[in-house]
């Protein structure tokens, strides 16, 4: 058993190094053409037809492979996956847990720690952000806020009379929220936040994760439609 190297983490394949026999040292031979060999497969299944439920299964097995953590549930992978985790921790040996004092020093770091606000400290420009004006001043600029060349704004607060009749719009061909949209974009999102894979293992995360949102979504259009085949049985006379 082997700590997995960082480009077959990358890979998506940490599972091989944690079962490999190989001397657990820097440098080894046997790691140059494993990494290579695994590239290879990660090319042919980047460029396999999408449709195809041979490479679809490949794809699922290795999601699985890549984090174990969330398919552990499986019912025929499981115990494999509860025992890839298991070789995992055992490599990272026991965690030392922090005492008092080290959480106290870490509240104390952070309160002397000052974090910059964009919004506050670099677009706010207003030269009374950090003390209020004085009350001359501000008298004195209300002044010219609520008057027009020495009389008040009669149109202040007046209602806008339009010169022209405003058409009313045609909202028929709007369908409304593009669920498939919202999905790519919040499986792009979950794909792009898993730092440790490189762009094609990300494309493969993305598109796992987009057609789980996409069954999820079609199951609660299923039980919605139940429902209301229920509810307009039940108001039928």
């Amino acid at each position: 058993m082997s700590m997995p190297r960082k480009a077959m983490q990358e890979l998506g394949f940490q599972a091989c190094c944690l079962r490999c026999d190989a001397p657990d040292e820097s440098g080894v031979a046997r790691c140059s053409p494993c990494i290579q060999h695994h590239r290879n497969i990660r090319e042919v299944l980047a460029s396999a037809p999408p449709d195809d439920p041979l490479y679809q299964l490949a794809k699922e097995i290795m999601a699985m492979a890549a984090e174990p953590h969330r398919y552990d549930h499986d019912e025929v992978h499981g115990r494999a996956l509860i025992e890839q985790q298991r070789l995992a921790g055992a490599l990272v040996g026991e965690r030392v847990q922090p005492s008092a004092d080290d959480i106290e020093a870490l509240f104390e770091q952070q309160r002397a720690k000052r974090q910059q606000n964009a919004l506050q400290d670099i677009a706010n420009q207003n030269p009374w952000k950090d003390q209020p004006l004085p009350a001359e001043q501000a008298q004195e600029m209300a002044k010219k806020t609520w008057e027009l060349e020495g009389e008040e704004n009669e149109h202040y607060g007046a209602r806008t009379v339009p010169s022209k009749p405003i058409q009313k719009v045609d909202r028929s061909e709007r369908s409304g929220e593009d669920t498939t949209l919202t999905d790519r974009i919040h499986a792009s999102a979950a794909a792009q936040a898993k730092s440790n894979l490189d762009e094609t293992a990300t494309e493969i995360f993305e598109e796992l994760e987009f057609k789980e949102r996409q069954s999820r979504r079609e199951e609660l259009k299923s039980a919605m439609k139940e429902v209301k085949e229920l509810v307009d049985d039940d108001l039928e006379f």
